[in-house]
């Protein structure tokens, strides 16, 4: 018998989203088309919101842990 283990990436938070199931339909749809997860097609649209918004309005900055 073979075992397998997955590590989870520890750079990534879980979250709970609620769609509603037509958009969520649309969305699985088009992460099969790019040959991508759901969770990585969600990930990737993210990105690209924030890459946009960035691009108008600046880098967004946090404080670091000591301000």
């Amino acid at each position: 018998m073979i075992k397998r283990c997955y590590h989870l990436a520890t750079d990534r938070i879980q979250t709970g989203i609620r769609f509603p199931e037509t958009l969520l339909r649309k969305i699985t749809y088009i992460a099969r088309k790019n040959h991508r997860s759901l969770n990585a097609q969600l990930e990737h649209l993210a990105q690209l919101c924030v890459d946009e918004y960035e691009q108008q309005n600046g880098s967004i900055e946090f404080p670091t842990d000591e301000e």
